[in-house]
């Protein structure tokens, strides 16, 4: 019996060996799968939980789905950041400013017979379309170098002479010492019930004016041109990275943690994110607040080797709160106060691009418009290096002279915090260079002269991404010329699209007053007013409003069509022909 009892308990520690396999092997399939060392860190549960969502406010119940999938923390090592000076042997990087990166939102409405919105227009949103010669004229050898061409010419329509100076965005860093740093990334993504209609029409009044797309995109949903974007997005991070998401609707919930890209099977993420429905309402506030509660444990993390950013993807069109203290606003700018910048991703054409023009005011944050997963996917191949790394915050120019002011500021989404004698950008983002020209590489002001010197000195100064704060001053003789003169073509070309910009802008506040009157009316600028800068004004709806241009401004459109055919075979740029192609659908 002994014997017997004795044999038994040899093969106890193996039975209870092979139990504990099992049930470790069971909950990694439940809750963790592991495909060769990596981890499936998908929350499963939380994505198909719709009657008891992680709402706002209640932190413990957040609390807990976050430690049911605890990140896995790797000790980061430091990152090489190479600091010498650039020599004149390799090419250097430009700078363009944070805020929007294109006016696609404005192409589309445009092609799909709608009126688009005042704002779905920006300078520095078209200004990045193009490629500027920047007037460099001196070697540089520092982050930031501005560097200063004026003009001198009348306004196509009044003839009046204006005054601009343009700020090339120059730098003395090589685009081969351009390496961002680690990243700790949270994707917010929304899968309202607006998700789900179709990509090329309006969700809230839809017209059924449907269009020739890709073949390949016809019908697809919001959603899946958005998860195609999010996967596309993926490939572009390193295995010390850290990547987690997070889902809304009308509530918020952790579908992924934080986690090292190295030890997570990317593949079984990127195969969940294509499985994503939408339904439910919208409830902004509560992704971004979310996201940011991911964030808690890194905020210490030393800022000179790690990166962090919000990529928030919706099409949603926001309400009032959303642009309170308390709302998404408010939680985007004490983000930035903590090193925790926003990318903003609009989905689809009837995405409200007012809340960009609040958002892409704050220090390290900027905007897209994805109208395609194949054009996203293009573009984060070549540029999603430049959109998460930051160089140049808080830039400030001051002119100093009791003779010029600053009349208006073009290229900037901080325009409206200009003074007479203050410009000021929150962000710079490295931007390519190409045939000794950057991209969206200019800030345009028009200056009002009020005296008679010629002379007046500008001080820029700035922080770089470590906060050491920088300046220099110079001091630009504008020289007595005739109208007409431009000091570079990259001025005039800044000049041409601005112009280009007020007139469609007041066009479209024009039109947009005016969809219910019965009676003509008079347009807000005319030949003998010139091109007026656009008033700022309150919220609009954004409802989708059939493309309609009254007879006065077709006039307007056809004289301004003859002016922009000209000043491009002045400075060379076919590429400028998209913007005639735009004027010969409103001028006809």
């Amino acid at each position: 019996m002994k014997k017997s009892i004795k044999k038994y308990m040899c093969i106890y520690p193996v039975l209870i060996f092979l139990l504990c396999t099992l049930i470790v092997f069971s909950n990694g399939c439940s809750s963790g799968q592991q495909s060769g060392g990596k981890i499936d860190d998908w929350n499963e549960e939380e994505i198909i939980t719709t009657t008891e969502n992680i709402k706002v406010g209640q932190s413990q119940s957040r609390i807990t789905a976050t430690e049911s999938a605890a990140p896995i923390v790797v000790q980061p090592t430091k990152p090489e950041i190479n600091t010498a000076i650039p020599d004149s042997s390799s090419s250097t990087i430009g700078f363009s400013v944070g805020g929007a990166k294109d006016i696609m939102n404005f192409r589309e409405n445009i092609q799909y017979d709608y009126l688009p919105l005042p704002t779905d227009i920006t300078y520095e949103g078209l200004f990045y379309d193009y490629y500027f010669d920047t007037g460099e004229s001196v070697k540089c050898n520092e982050l930031f170098c501005p560097a200063y061409s004026y003009a001198l010419t009348g306004d196509p329509f009044s003839g009046e002479p204006e005054y601009y100076l343009s700020v090339g965005l120059h730098s003395g860093m090589k685009e081969s010492d351009l390496k961002r740093k680690k990243l700790n990334l949270v994707i917010v993504l929304d899968i309202s019930g607006s998700m789900k209609s179709p990509f090329d029409m309006y969700y809230y009044d839809n017209f059924g004016n449907r269009q020739q797309i890709p073949a390949e995109e016809v019908n697809k949903a919001k959603i899946e041109i958005a998860t195609e974007s999010i996967v596309a997005l993926l490939d572009h991070l390193n295995g010390d990275d850290l990547f987690g998401m997070v889902l809304f609707n009308n509530t918020a919930r952790l579908a992924k943690p934080l986690n090292p890209v190295e030890i997570t099977d990317m593949d079984a993420i990127k195969d969940h994110i294509l499985e994503l429905t939408a339904h439910g309402g919208t409830h902004l506030s509560a992704g971004m607040e979310m996201a940011t509660e991911l964030f808690n444990e890194l905020i210490e993390e030393n800022p000179d080797e790690y990166e962090n950013r919000i990529i928030f993807l919706t099409d949603a069109m926001p309400n009032i709160g959303e642009i309170s203290s308390s709302g998404l606003l408010g939680m985007t700018e004490d983000n930035a106060d903590n090193r925790i910048h926003t990318t903003f991703i609009g989905i689809g054409l009837d995405f409200n691009t007012e809340l960009v023009e609040y958002i892409t005011k704050i220090r390290g944050a900027n905007y897209y418009s994805v109208h395609s997963a194949e054009q996203f996917r293009e573009r984060m191949d070549d540029e999603f290096e430049y959109m998460v790394t930051p160089l140049v915050f808080d830039l400030q120019l001051t002119l100093e002279s009791d003779d010029w002011k600053i009349e208006e500021v073009y290229g900037s989404p901080e325009a409206n915090e200009k003074t007479g004698e203050l410009m000021k950008v929150n962000t710079l983002f490295p931007s390519k260079r190409r045939n000794e020209e950057t991209r969206g590489g200019i800030i345009l002001l028009k200056l009002e002269k009020t005296g008679n010197s010629d002379s007046l000195s500008l001080v820029a100064s700035y922080e770089d991404r470590n906060g050491k704060e920088h300046q220099n001053k110079v001091t630009v003789e504008l020289d007595n010329v005739e109208t007409d003169f431009f000091e570079n073509k990259g001025i005039r070309k800044g000049i041409l699209l601005s112009r280009y910009a007020n007139l469609l802008k007041n066009w479209m506040i024009d039109e947009r007053e005016h969809t219910y009157y019965s009676h003509p009316w008079e347009p807000r600028i005319d030949e003998e007013t010139g091109i007026r800068i656009p008033p700022r004004l309150n919220q609009w709806e954004r409802q989708s409003l059939p493309l309609t241009v009254a007879e006065p401004y077709r006039k307007l459109f056809g004289l301004f069509y003859r002016y922009f055919d000209e000043e491009i075979d002045s400075i060379g740029d076919n590429t400028l022909r998209q913007e005639l192609d735009i004027l010969d659908i409103l001028k006809s």
